[in-house]
């Protein structure tokens, strides 16, 4: 009679599958984490963008002029408040920690923090009689190599059509800016 052969895998095969599952983990780790932060990026801008259009929208609905304001430099924190009360509770706001805390804007023109949108739906002079923002970079500067980064820009024209770009995009393409 012969013996029942056994069945299973060796030790050499679980260290070899080991290995190569290590591997493989390995390569993907600084890809996975370069995604995460190019995803902040486009986290902050889509929220600036959204909290403009608002001020915009409320600016129609409300037939009154309506401010977008960025709060702290470089961080994404925003609010929108009336213009004849900027002071009073915001319409709508977002704090900077919200599912972006490595994203950083640069706003121009420099110093600039506050659009203000007329009942029309129109850029105005600020209250303050302050610039105007125009244009807001977004970007993660804790990816280091920076052809990985997807930096965004929000444009604001003065009537108002706010839009999103992408700087690195070749002109033609209709996500350039």
């Amino acid at each position: 009679m012969r013996p029942a052969a056994q069945s299973g895998i060796s030790l050499i095969e679980v260290l070899i599958t080991i290995a190569i599952v290590g591997i493989v983990i390995a390569m993907g780790v600084p890809a996975y984490g370069t995604w995460i932060q190019n995803t902040q990026i486009r986290t902050a801008a889509d929220s600036i963008l959204a909290g403009m259009q608002t001020a915009r929208n409320e600016a129609i609905r409300r037939n009154a002029a309506v401010q977008f304001k960025l709060d702290g430099a470089g961080n994404t924190q925003w609010r929108v408040n009336f213009f004849s009360d900027p002071d009073t509770n915001p319409l709508q706001s977002r704090p900077a920690e919200e599912g972006s805390p490595n994203a950083t804007i640069v706003v121009a023109p420099g110093g600039a923090d506050t659009v203000t949108f007329s009942a029309l739906g129109r850029v105005v002079p600020n209250a303050d009689a302050s610039p105007s923002i125009t244009s807001v970079l977004v970007d993660n500067p804790t990816i280091t190599v920076v052809a990985d980064r997807r930096t965004l820009q929000i444009v604001v024209p003065t009537g108002g059509a706010i839009r999103m770009c992408d700087p690195k995009v070749a002109a033609g393409d209709p996500r350039a800016c």
